[in-house]
């Protein structure tokens, strides 16, 4: 009986032991094939900004006397958004039309001594005609005639001189009027009433214009590795930290040439247009946009992931059945068992693949992961089958 107890008890650790230490059976996680989407994109960053702005700048130098315009001010073509102080213009106009007047009294009285000098010189030719006078007399009445014709012309161009610089000093004038060029937006002023603005070398910016904000653009910047698969026409969609549930769809109208270098890294700025009616998008924002690069609608299709699976015990990469580059291996729960199913593969994104061929259907059990036993309600432990 002592022998008879020992065995039992040596029976029953072998037994427990080999509980404790066998291997479980693996557990695998399973999605069905669905019909949908798939569709690749690429993903950049970029800028909101309107699609057309104007910047209103001054021609001439001086103290901004007057502002008529500030942030958010809707304005007009022609309407006055600042005035710089017009005192020294004025003072320039008011000299250039009194050079101007002293030119042309002095055109009238030259003129005058053409009809004088012209009178003696037909004197001067009678009376040398009827030798009543010497040839020196009658040619010095000539030659004082000339002159005076030639001096008429001096002083009718020096009147066209004058009245050019008068026409400066008034444009020079009429500069002091900082008025909006287009009809649109005030987004940005960069002035304040009091200061004194130059413009010897370059012309200051004093207010920027958006001419619609209801029309916005997005400047992305691409990589050089991705442009190939960025096409005018495109579909995109962006969102923004300000509305960060909210999807803003738009087009690609531009893939612009001219490279972008930052510390040596190529990239291509392609805008996306969007409208904007609620002027939710403000200019500036920072934005991270998506643009379709190919998509196939309403297709049969498995998560990503199952093409990469393959059981444990199976030699990788598991495509013993596919003899096409195009096709991949997936694995699916059929009727228990695990069978591998050849299929050809369209395209894929970053969450499924699209199925042009192979025996799968809409419903089946695609097998993604191996499972920890008892972690997924979809988990399953069927047999191996290949």
């Amino acid at each position: 009986m002592a022998l008879l107890g020992a065995a039992v008890v040596l029976l029953g650790s072998a037994v427990t032991y080999w509980v404790a230490n066998r291997t479980p059976a693996p557990h695998y996680a399973t999605t069905a094939a669905t019909r949908g989407d798939v569709i690749t994109t690429i993903v950049a960053s970029g800028s909101v900004n309107p699609v057309v702005t104007v910047s209103v700048g001054t021609y001439v130098s001086g103290t901004i006397q007057t502002l008529s315009c500030d942030y958010n001010t809707r304005v007009h073509k022609g309407q006055l958004c600042a005035k710089i102080d017009p005192k020294p213009y004025q003072v320039a106009v008011d000299q250039a039309q009194a050079e101007l007047d002293v030119a042309k009294a002095q055109l009238a009285k030259d003129r005058a001594n053409v009809a004088y000098t012209k009178i003696s010189h037909e004197r001067a030719d009678l009376l040398f005609t009827q030798d009543s006078t010497s040839h020196d007399a009658a040619d010095a009445a000539l030659n004082a005639y000339e002159q005076a014709i030639a001096l008429v012309g001096l002083d009718v161009a020096q009147v066209a001189q004058k009245a050019a610089a008068l026409k400066a000093a008034q444009i020079n004038l009429d500069y002091t009027n900082i008025v909006s060029p287009v009809d649109g937006t005030v987004v940005a002023r960069n002035v304040t009433a009091g200061q004194t603005v130059a413009a010897s070398f370059q012309t200051p910016t004093l207010f920027l214009i958006a001419t619609d904000l209801t029309k916005m653009q997005v400047d992305t910047n691409v990589s050089e590795s991705d442009i190939a698969g960025a096409a005018e026409g495109a579909e995109a969609s962006f969102t923004v930290d300000a509305f960060p549930r909210r999807t803003f769809p738009g087009r690609v109208t531009q893939v612009r040439q001219a490279p972008v270098s930052v510390q040596n890294v190529i990239t291509y700025d392609v805008v996306i247009t969007v409208d904007n009616p609620g002027l939710l998008l403000k200019p500036g924002m920072t934005a991270t946009a998506r643009i379709v690069t190919a998509q196939a609608r309403d297709v049969l299709r498995v998560p990503s992931q199952a093409l990469r699976f393959t059981p444990s015990g199976v030699a990788k990469p598991g495509l013993a059945q596919a003899t096409k580059p195009a096709q991949r291996v997936v694995w699916i729960d059929r009727d228990g068992r695990l069978v591998a199913i050849p299929v050809t593969v369209g395209l894929v994104d970053e969450a499924f693949a699209e199925i042009k061929a192979g025996d799968l259907k809409t419903g089946d059990s695609v097998v993604t992961s191996e499972a920890v036993a008892g972690a997924s309600k979809r988990s399953s432990t069927p047999a191996l089958k290949l």
